[in-house]
């Protein structure tokens, strides 16, 4: 996804009300990445005048949630892609 930063992103489901993604991003906290993702999706937004400039389109946190194994990165991608 980010060559800048050698994130990964394995899974993306953008819903009416909330996204999904599954990111691989070693060495940073989940919770970094959360707020990094929304930081530039707001920027994205902004810059395209779907909000405005005091609107806050995002909920005060999210799931963050840590994938160790591969069974456990496949499970969280076929969620993402299919168990919505």
């Amino acid at each position: 996804m980010s060559l800048k930063r050698q994130w990964h992103l394995h899974e993306v489901n953008v819903r009416t009300n909330h996204i999904h993604l599954v990111v691989t991003a070693a060495d940073i906290k989940p919770e970094r990445v959360m707020s990094d993702m929304k930081a530039k999706a707001t920027r994205v937004l902004r810059k395209m005048k779907a909000i405005t400039e005091d609107q806050k389109p995002w909920t005060e946190h999210g799931s963050t949630i840590y994938l160790f194994t591969q069974e456990e990165l496949d499970n969280a991608r076929l969620y993402v892609r299919d168990g919505q």
